[in-house]
């Protein structure tokens, strides 16, 4: 037989194969399709330029082609071709996204009257009241360039006013567009920003005075802060704070003591409206509306009764989205009940990684920002996980435990794996780890089914007759519990642990590795573990930046051997507790500030020279090969590399990193490159703000 023959045999074994591989997947493959859309998605937020008209007029003619070609191809070129043209779809969604919600933004700093209508409530990361307002006008700018929503953090004596929904209120502000990333690289707020709709950030330090009573136009967000203040008034402290977040979404009244004993606990997810609540309500309704059917046989017997409990069940998760304020979190939790409840009605399966797979796509295709999130990450990642074990444990041949154990087995096991495959995601996004997370979940979770989200929906229910002060009382014992684990967790020794940001190709590499572990059929599966292995790798070679400067200019930080040093003990708060976290390091500015030695020498003999002020510029010396960072305009002709703030404004936070002996500069622009969200001032607002 001629070599030819051979080499053609081969090939078609080979062709074979692959076949035989794409062909064990039937059936399967669904499940990949918001992967691929994500991927698409993940690439348009990743680009460093906008995508223009022709660009997305060629996706869209590749995905017409893929789809076209799609139905006449085989086993194996059919899924590709799919999935080239969901890829392109999620570059397409992204972008059309970012387009619709595009809104004014300030562009520039404005310090003046500020009038608005009350849209929003809730506290900042330094525990000051927010207010979101809209209907926005500012004095002396265009109504063309005034941002469709601000967002305040109130400071100093507001006792005038009790912010309530739809107040009209006027205050003096200081506003600004938001800032981008804290350090290249790093989150970007100015993004996130515009996807809230956010066209400019501050404060005030003077009274909030009311202009206007409300007037019954927001009538969900009233009835929502009117219920939060009822359950206040029954519970009061922290315990009643709790409670109405949990009943309405309103974290307003939480201290920053209970949030971070919550966090380094790993309780914080029992705050937020997710998809464990969302699930214990209507998993509550749908049970005691079941219950109620089988208790009346007259009536039972004659109607369907699982299918109706289950839509019975979905109009009440559906009340509960829209009393909670209806945000992301909220929504992605319900678009999962719903598929679930749905899939009940439909007499299908209910919890399987198809129906998560649909819901995955629905929040992809109406909010294709959500990729970005941690909470999207997060919510998606356990959910994935969790329908992955149990459906592996439901068809292993296990012997049956007894059924007094089998409840605390699932709470185990739940905990346990929710746990396993959002640890990742937390530790990257918020820099820390819990170690006696699942230890804590243990304790809590069971008190959140079987007494907290029942008692709730009976409070609810009883509210009308003015009844419902057992329930919350009920409620109250079943927080207080919790934030009592939470405040004790917490203070054990090494309860919180710290890591250092992984680099950006980190998360997306174990995600698809534990995907593909997940979703994909048969033993090479487990090929799955090598990226994943690969990934953690990465992580813990992670290199941090030598020198971090601030995109105002107003810190500096500098790597040593006892961690960073930071230029300021005061002042720039939020950037200096992100570098410190993101470095994976617990110290406090003042004590990173200790570290300070001015100016500080670098391993090539050069300073880092910080000056701040309106007479830093007379202060400014340098020689060659030192680095001089100023929150004002440097004088010309200086011999070092300056970053004023001219500099800094174009460039926004800088990051050296130390190769070979000498200093790499990457900014934030270098990065994040020119999209719509961090575009420059038009002409039009410098004119405005003339």
């Amino acid at each position: 037989m001629s070599s030819d023959a051979l080499g053609r045999g081969q090939e078609l074994q080979i062709t074979a194969r692959i076949e035989q591989v794409f062909l064990a997947q039937r059936g399967h493959l669904f499940v990949w399709a918001p992967v691929v859309l994500a991927a698409g998605i993940g690439v348009y937020f990743a680009l460093r330029w906008e995508p223009e008209i022709r660009h997305y007029l060629a996706l869209i003619g590749g995905m017409v082609i893929a789809v076209v070609v799609a139905r006449r191809a085989g086993p194996v070129a059919a899924p590709l071709c799919w999935a080239v043209a969901l890829f392109a779809l999620g570059i397409c969604l992204a972008g059309v996204r970012t387009h619709l919600v595009a809104a004014p933004q300030i562009g520039y700093r404005y310090y003046g009257p500020v009038e608005g209508r009350i849209v929003g409530i809730d506290r900042s990361a330094a525990d000051a009241l927010r207010l979101v307002l809209d209907n926005v006008v500012l004095e002396r700018v265009a109504p063309d360039d005034t941002p469709a929503r601000v967002r305040l953090s109130l400071h100093g004596d507001q006792s005038y006013l009790v912010p309530k929904p739809g107040q009209i209120v006027v205050l003096t502000g200081h506003l600004s567009v938001s800032n981008g990333p804290v350090e290249p690289g790093g989150f970007d707020f100015r993004r996130h920003a515009w996807f809230l709709g956010l066209g400019a950030v501050g404060y005030t330090r003077t009274p909030v005075l009311l202009l206007t009573p409300p007037k019954g136009e927001l009538p969900v967000f009233a009835a929502r802060m009117w219920l939060s203040a009822r359950v206040q008034t029954a519970l009061p402290g922290e315990v009643g704070a709790f409670a109405a977040a949990v009943m309405t979404g309103d974290r307003s009244g939480i201290g920053q003591d209970t949030l971070e004993a919550l966090r380094v606990s790993n309780l914080a997810h029992l705050l937020a409206i997710s998809g464990l609540h969302m699930g214990l309500l209507s998993g509550f309704v749908f049970g005691l509306f079941r219950l109620a059917f089988a208790a009346v046989p007259v009536v039972g017997l004659r109607v369907p009764a699982k299918k109706l409990s289950a839509a019975l069940a979905l109009l009440v998760a559906a009340g509960y989205l829209g009393l909670s304020g209806g945000n992301v979190a909220t929504e992605r939790a319900f678009v999962m009940v719903a598929v679930v409840l749905l899939a009940v009605i439909l007499d299908r399966r209910a919890l399987t990684l198809r129906a998560v797979a649909v819901a995955a796509l629905i929040i992809l295709v109406l909010q294709p920002e959500a990729l970005m999130g941690p909470g999207f990450q997060m919510s998606f990642a356990a959910t994935t996980a969790l329908v992955a074990v149990f459906g592996w444990l439901r068809d292993a041949d296990l012997p049956r435990l007894p059924r007094w154990a089998r409840a605390i087995a699932a709470v185990f096991v739940s905990s346990a794996v929710a746990g396993l495959a959002t640890a990742p995601f937390g530790a990257a996004h918020f820099n820390q780890f819990a170690h006696y997370g699942l230890f804590a979940n243990l304790l809590s979770v069971p008190f959140m089914g079987a007494l907290v989200m029942p008692a709730a929906v009976l409070a609810t229910c009883l509210l009308p007759f003015g009844l419902e002060g057992w329930p919350l009382w009920a409620m109250g014992q079943g927080l207080g519990w919790i934030l009592h684990v939470a405040h004790v967790v917490s203070t054990l020794d090494g309860a919180r642990g710290s890591i250092a940001t992984p680099p950006a190709v980190v998360l997306p590499m174990m995600a698809l590795a534990a995907l593909w572990i997940m979703l994909w059929q048969g033993r090479l599966r487990w090929a799955g573990a090598v990226p994943l292995l690969l990934a953690l790798g990465l992580w813990s070679q992670t290199e941090r930046p030598f020198v971090l400067i601030a995109g105002d200019g107003g810190l500096v930080g500098v790597m040593t051997p006892q961690g960073r040093a930071l230029s300021q003990s005061r002042g720039a708060g939020f950037t200096a507790r992100n570098w410190l976290d993101h470095d994976g390091n617990d110290m406090s500015q003042e004590s990173a500030a200790g570290l300070w030695r001015a100016p500080m020498v670098l391993p090539d003999g050069g300073r880092v020279i910080h000056l701040r002020g309106k007479t830093a510029a007379a202060q400014a010396a340098c020689t060659r090969k030192d680095w001089l960072v100023m929150n004002s305009t440097a004088p010309k002709g200086l011999p070092c590399r300056v970053f004023d703030a001219v500099t800094l404004r174009s460039s926004g936070a800088v990051a050296l990193y130390l190769r070979d002996g000498n200093l790499a500069v990457v900014t934030s622009s270098d990065l994040t490159g020119a999209r719509l969200w961090n575009r420059r001032v038009a002409p039009r607002d410098r004119r405005a703000r003339q």
